[in-house]
């Protein structure tokens, strides 16, 4: 397992939280882009590929608050 960074676990939660794309980046304050690209890299490093597979990555290696 590859550790996330402070700001993919933010992400990962927000996304947990069922936030859009948008609604992270607004939260944030960073850009939509910005965005696809730290999902882009949690999936690589999670080894997931899409978004069941990664909440239950995150639920099992306790990653969501």
């Amino acid at each position: 397992m590859q550790v996330l960074t402070k700001k993919q676990r933010e992400i990962l939660n927000l996304i947990f939280s069922e936030y859009s794309n948008r609604q992270i980046a607004d939260s944030l304050k960073i850009s939509v882009r910005t965005v696809e690209t730290h999902r882009k890299n949690i999936y690589k490093k999670t080894g997931t590929t899409g978004i069941v597979s990664l909440i239950k990555y995150g639920l099992h290696h306790k990653l969501l608050d």
